[in-house]
């Protein structure tokens, strides 16, 4: 089996995508291998994670496959939940707050049309 036969390897067109992505040129050879590495083993994962999903969903495992991939690549929260995470903390006085998490408040009212 060639590395082009295996089933997990991206496609030529995704390669020279990557290659030339984040202001890389092909004179800086070593970023250029560390980025196409770096997007080769997120596309491998993410196509791993979709055939794990789809061989729950196979078995009728009610919303695994849904549940997995949420788990498994989680979403940062929103500014919202930041700063109402820091406001909680701030109230109960669990632990001392930062001049910087005025900055995610502040970027979260900002974001709010006026």
């Amino acid at each position: 089996m060639t590395p082009q036969d295996h089933p997990i390897t991206p496609p030529p067109e995704l390669v020279r995508e990557w290659a030339t992505t984040n202001g890389t040129s092909y004179e800086d050879l070593f970023a250029l291998c560390q980025n196409i590495a770096t997007q080769a083993a997120r596309w491998g994962a993410d196509q791993e994670l979709e055939a794990c999903c789809q061989w729950q969903d196979t078995f009728n495992y009610q919303n695994a496959g849904n549940l997995l991939r949420a788990a498994r690549r989680p979403k940062p929260p929103s500014l919202k939940e930041q700063s109402l995470a820091l406001i909680d903390k701030i109230q109960n006085n669990k632990e001392m707050w930062q001049i910087d998490d005025l900055d995610v408040v502040r970027r979260a009212l900002e974001s709010l049309p006026d």
